[in-house]
């Protein structure tokens, strides 16, 4: 017999009674009924049901054991009772008595339990990673990860695409996020930098001839943390074509993650048609550049109604240029007190409130009621309503002001009311591309710098880097799911000369570009293809698939809030000797 197992924990059932087996793995939990031990043993496959009474010359040393001890037992596999089968284990048929035990890892007192799914503090469960992976929830989501990556590995391959590695060091890029540094030794004063992307390289794939490319590629970003991004290090499915519009890989994209969703979306259906979504218009109709489509709720403007109007607060606000009124629409939500909880809504995340009408039964009909239909007037309230397509029982909020400074607030009220009044389909993935990003966005301090990927084409190419830059739309595209943006890519700017005006007018002369650039400006000079691509944050859609809202459910070591490995110990002071070696010093940290 094998020294460790002759079957795992998942694999005994009532064909395997009579025989004896071998198993080995961790004590999940310890029932003493007297004289006689039920221990469910628990292995990575699954739980098998272990009994041992007095008779057993193995008892003694059972009554020992703890949980988490790992151990291996030698023993009968005997059918259990009919009424004692638990259906919700696969080896729920047997019971398998002990007769001989071997302890092969003795566990300390636990500092958190591995049994259930009890909540327990974040900074333990990750100093203790290793016993927080033991955990059934945790367990499955890993493997739920691990599924997802072979799945996506197959499903491109089948459609015509290569696996190639890119460089882990590199030179530093900006990809949008700051770079992670590494100081070089044999080129003192020097650093390389870990990759935010692997987006030169992959251009430079196609280049060099090779025509369908993807990766499981990490990325290195110091970020700031979010609850769907980590702060430090993630996956991305990475893909780039050659000769190919954006229309060619959006009908690339769609069949994989159409099948990868349906493969391990537990039963939850995915939308046929994936709307092209202008990102003005998304902004305009969900308040997001990554909407959730589950939400039906799509805002309008509705300035023309109250510009002149009795409804002074609006009217006065609309004289100011650049200033609108828009309304989210709430069907069923026409009753004062939902009203109300939407307007401490909207202030408590910083407005001063929103204004509403609904609309209600009353002595003539359906009459519309507020504050603000008594001071527009019937006319322009009936205007609203029939623009809206409302009707009874239904109600309108409204924000006014310059769109940058409510958007944000407007896109979280509605997936508010989406929730609140069940408008939002839960079970369900809904995509959609939102495309005709601007090319260039105005900084804080008046200058221009790229708002989306700064290697993009731009629409209609170099003439329009001749006219306003703030007018000039990108061949760049995101994919948003559920609320979430899951895809980033663009057509690549291929042509050198549009190159190098795109990057002009974002403040980088020819010289810093080829500086900062060299192997692609070199490149572009020797026969550039047009190509396009994207990538695809694994990490995120792994939590989406999971029901996660927590990306740190889905990474197997991931960081904290504060970017810190609690269980290893990073981020760590280096030796004195390292600093020589690398010819570095470090500042005293400021007060």
């Amino acid at each position: 017999m094998h020294a460790y197992r002759s079957h795992t924990c998942a694999q005994l059932c009532a064909a395997n009674a009579g025989e004896t087996v071998r198993l080995s793995g961790w004590v999940h939990r310890v029932r003493d009924h007297g004289g006689v031990l039920f221990i469910d043993l628990r292995d990575h496959y699954g739980i098998t049901q272990i009994i041992c009474d007095a008779d057993s010359p193995a008892f003694a040393a059972l009554e020992k054991v703890r949980a988490e001890w790992v151990i291996r037992i030698d023993g009968t596999v005997k059918l259990r009772a009919p009424e004692l089968v638990n259906p919700k284990l696969s080896t729920g048929e047997i019971e398998v008595y002990v007769t001989d035990m071997e302890v092969l890892g003795a566990a300390d007192e636990l500092p958190l339990p591995v049994f259930g799914d009890q909540d327990y503090p974040e900074e333990t469960r990750l100093a203790y990673r290793f016993l927080d992976l033991r955990r059934e929830g945790l367990h499955n989501n890993m493997m739920l990860r691990s599924n997802v990556v072979r799945s996506l590995r197959n499903r491109m391959w089948s459609t015509g695409f290569n696996e190639y590695q890119t460089p882990i060091i590199t030179a530093s890029s900006p990809e949008g996020a700051r770079d992670f540094l590494v100081p070089s030794r044999l080129h003192p004063g020097k650093f390389y930098a870990l990759p935010q992307a692997p987006q030169q390289f992959k251009q430079l794939i196609m280049v060099a001839g090779f025509d369908r490319y993807f990766q499981i590629a990490p990325c290195f970003r110091d970020e700031d943390p979010r609850a769907d991004r980590s702060p430090t290090d993630f996956y991305q499915l990475d893909i780039e074509m050659s000769f190919v519009s954006q229309q060619d890989v959006f009908d690339t994209v769609q069949p994989v993650l159409t099948g990868l969703f349906e493969e391990f979306g537990k039963g939850r259906p995915v939308n046929k048609e994936w709307p092209q979504i202008a990102y003005r218009d998304a902004l305009m109709w969900y308040g997001s550049d990554k909407p959730d489509l589950r939400n039906p709720i799509k805002m309008a403007d509705v300035s023309e109604h109250f510009r002149d109007s009795g409804f002074a607060i609006f009217a006065k606000l609309l004289e100011t240029e650049g200033t609108e009124v828009r309304a989210i629409p709430a069907p069923t939500g026409g009753s004062r007190k939902f009203c109300d909880r939407m307007n401490a809504f909207a202030q408590a995340n910083g407005l001063p409130g929103m204004g509403y009408i609904f609309w209600r039964h009353g002595d003539a009909g359906m009459e519309a009621a507020g504050p603000i239909a008594k001071a527009l007037g019937a006319e322009r309230t009936e205007a609203i309503r029939t623009q809206l397509n409302l009707k009874e029982g239904d109600a309108v909020f409204f924000l006014g002001g310059k769109a940058e400074h409510f958007v944000a607030v407007a896109g979280k009220a509605r997936n508010e009311i989406g929730r609140e009044l069940k408008l939002t389909d839960e079970n369900s993935f809904q995509f959609c591309w939102i495309v005709d990003f601007p090319m260039y966005e105005k900084t804080e301090e008046g200058t221009l710098d790229f708002s989306h990927n700064p290697f993009s084409m731009p629409q209609g190419g170099l003439e329009a880097l001749n006219g306003d830059p703030l007018k000039v739309l990108g061949y760049q595209y995101d994919l948003a799911c559920n609320g979430y943006e899951l895809i980033s890519g663009a057509i690549r700017n291929h042509d050198l000369s549009i190159m190098y005006k795109a990057f002009e007018l974002a403040g980088y002369p020819n010289s810093e570009v080829d500086k900062r650039f060299g192997g692609m400006a070199k490149a572009f000079r020797y026969g550039a293809p047009p190509h396009g691509g994207c990538a695809m944050g694994i990490d995120r859609a792994v939590m989406l698939l999971a029901d996660e809202v927590n990306i740190r459910e889905v990474i197997m070591f991931p960081m904290n809030q504060r970017a810190e490995d609690l269980m290893m110990g990073a981020p760590s002071e280096p030796t004195n000797e390292q600093l020589r070696e690398l010819r570095l010093r470090v500042l005293p940290k400021e007060d």
